[in-house]
């Protein structure tokens, strides 16, 4: 009985974090520019295959719709380090239809 209260307790606070119906994280916008850094990221990022929490397509202009990036070297909208373990948001890269699942 514990032990199924603390998985519905994970369970819930692993939906919390995932991307918002107005496609933020923890009030962060998830499209515009994109800084990939090593240390104090605004957001940890695990690329996947199946089961994002946002399809991403890298554009080279105008990234202003949900799952939008585009990656700079300076002057970003937010910045993002590439996980294996324990991300924020998990994504899966797409060519077309970016956003929520």
């Amino acid at each position: 009985m514990l032990a199924e209260l603390a998985l519905a307790l994970a369970l819930a606070h692993a939906a919390s974090d995932a991307v918002a119906e107005d496609c933020t994280w923890n009030g962060i916008a998830l499209y515009g520019d994109v800084e990939v850094v090593e240390s104090f990221p605004d957001i940890r990022v695990q690329v996947v295959t199946s089961f994002p929490d946002l399809k991403v397509k890298t554009v080279t202009s105008f990234p202003d719709r949900c799952g939008e990036w585009k990656f700079v070297t300076s002057f970003p909208d937010f910045t993002i380090q590439f996980v294996t373990s324990f991300p924020d948001i998990k994504i899966e890269y797409v060519t077309s239809f970016p956003g929520r699942p």
